[in-house]
């Protein structure tokens, strides 16, 4: 299959207020996109791709780093490009970086026009139905009136939820991906945690750590180790690391030991060289939050009762982050308001990050379902 080959990001901003769900607002903002494919004259053939936790806009193709040698491949290259299950000979697809994060689109790191500082922890907390209206409004100004589909996978799955509900006019179908109608307490309880993490460091100056030169890494270190665990299922992390010593035996201290000690520890240096600590805290909150049965007494019947988009969601047997049964609570609400809906519960042993990955069965639903949006309207 080709690649994209090199992509490159535009801005859009807006300067009318963001009415947010906590009850502030957001003015002067800017949203950081990217898009990839040719859009029909009649505008039919658009897709939306909704972004997880720490990835960005950057969904598809190749940046050259500065000195030209390093490629960054976007964080879904495997699933959109030309001859790809979201095919960029087809469609025309879009990502964009959400409000709060440190990719581009305004963030706690950006200047407050009201004090001329950075904003800080005085960014206000946005969530997921937030982040949805703001895309509306680049839809709009793209002239993008209704997307074939919407797609996401984890929080970006719940971004396409969200959408279905706010917008039903708006979109013809619904990729749902790893996702969840809301967090467990367990969930929540993790999210928790990676946040004591970052709240409690020294570095961490109440938010406001970019006025004092600071950078709360051990923070960041220790929230992406706890939501990396998440990530991954029992049998993968045994597969891969098991309980294989460095060394080769114990060294009795509190270094590393284990070679899943020496991944976390890896994974945790490198998130914190490049993922803001505010954001962390807002994208957080952002999952926490999301509950759109909330303002229907918990009934998620009625909370998509106003739907009118076919939907296809697809879980992994082995996430036990955002569980199978959790897709099935979202099947069951949409057909009992018989909506179209189809379902893959795929056998893959890498967990909550299976839907990241190559698993042929995985990228051959969503390629067979691509076809069909195609055929149903897209390629007019």
């Amino acid at each position: 299959m080709k690649s994209l080959g090199i992509v490159s990001p535009q801005s859009m901003h807006f300067s009318e207020p963001l009415a947010l769900q906590s009850g502030a607002s957001l003015s002067d903002y800017t949203l950081v996109y990217e898009t990839y494919g040719t859009l029909h004259a009649d505008r039919s053939n658009a897709v939306l791709v909704c972004h997880a936790l720490n990835a960005s806009h950057h969904v598809a193709g190749e940046y050259v780093d500065e000195e030209g040698s390093k490629k960054i491949l976007g964080w879904w290259d495997n699933m959109v490009g030309p001859g790809k299950p979201l095919d960029t000979d087809r469609f025309f697809v879009i990502g964009i970086n959400n409000l709060g994060s440190c990719f581009g689109s305004t963030g706690p790191m950006h200047t407050n026009p009201a004090t001329g500082k950075p904003y800080g922890a005085h960014f206000p907390v946005v969530t997921v139905e937030d982040w949805v209206r703001a895309q509306a409004r680049l839809a709009d100004a793209l002239g993008i009136a209704q997307f074939a589909a919407v797609m996401g996978g984890s929080l970006g799955g719940m971004q396409a939820l969200a959408w279905s509900i706010i917008y039903p006019d708006r979109l013809r179908h619904c990729v749902v991906i790893a996702s969840t109608p809301k967090l467990s307490a367990q969930n929540i309880a993790f999210n928790d945690v990676a946040r004591q993490a970052i709240l409690t460091d020294p570095e961490f100056h109440g938010g406001d750590f970019y006025a004092h030169n600071a950078v709360p890494k051990n923070g960041l270190r220790v929230a992406r180790m706890v939501g990396h665990i998440t990530y991954l299922s029992n049998d993968d992390m045994a597969e891969k690391f098991g309980r294989e010593l460095r060394s080769g035996k114990y060294q009795f201290d509190f270094g590393i030991d284990f070679e899943i000690e020496s991944y976390l520890r890896y994974q945790g240096d490198k998130f914190s060289e490049y993922f803001d600590a505010n954001t962390y805290l807002l994208i957080t909150k952002a999952l926490d939050y999301f509950d759109p049965a909330q303002a229907f007494g918990g009934d998620l019947t009625k909370a998509l009762a106003n739907t009118k988009a076919q939907f296809l969601l697809a879980s992994f047997k082995t996430d036990w982050r955002f569980s199978p049964e959790r897709s099935r609570e979202i099947v069951q609400a949409l057909v009992n308001n018989k909506r179209k809906v189809t379902y893959a519960e795929i056998d893959a042993p890498h967990g909550h990050d299976a839907f990241l990955l190559d698993d042929v069965r995985y990228l051959n639903v969503v390629r067979a379902y691509f076809e069909r949006v195609w055929s149903e309207g897209a390629g007019a």
